[in-house]
């Protein structure tokens, strides 16, 4: 999931323990936010300056209406921090290692919420908690 730091960061999750994940105008995003499940882990990733996953949050309720309009075509989830890493995962890092070279975020860095394998997933938070 990412997100504009400047808009809404990670120490911002923290200090609201909880949030929707509004404001996705995004079909293919949208459809990879009504694919998530309850207890869902997700990467947490500031875009613009930072370009980097900061840490993990998890899915405690899974889709339903955007409130900020009524389209009804949009949907969020709510999210709650699990974890900040011990460092940020730059997209440098992420681009230059090999095992991630199909990532989605490689190659599509632009879509705000995207699919994550597992492996990938794994490797990004050992990335980040091993410092």
């Amino acid at each position: 999931m990412k997100t504009e730091p400047g808009a809404y960061s990670w120490d911002d999750l923290v200090k609201d323990g909880r949030t929707h994940w509004d404001g996705v105008r995004n079909f293919q995003a949208r459809n990879n936010m009504k694919a998530m499940k309850v207890d869902d882990l997700a990467l947490y990733y500031h875009s613009v300056n930072e370009k980097s996953v900061i840490g993990i949050a998890k899915i405690v309720k899974e889709y339903y209406q955007d409130p900020t309009t009524d389209d009804e075509r949009w949907v969020v989830v709510d999210i709650v921090p699990v974890e900040k890493f011990r460092r940020p995962v730059t997209l440098g890092e992420i681009k230059s290692d090999d095992r991630l070279s199909t990532m989605v975020l490689v190659n599509n860095s632009r879509l705000s919420v995207q699919p994550v394998k597992q492996e990938e997933f794994d490797i990004i938070v050992g990335m980040g908690q091993n410092g």
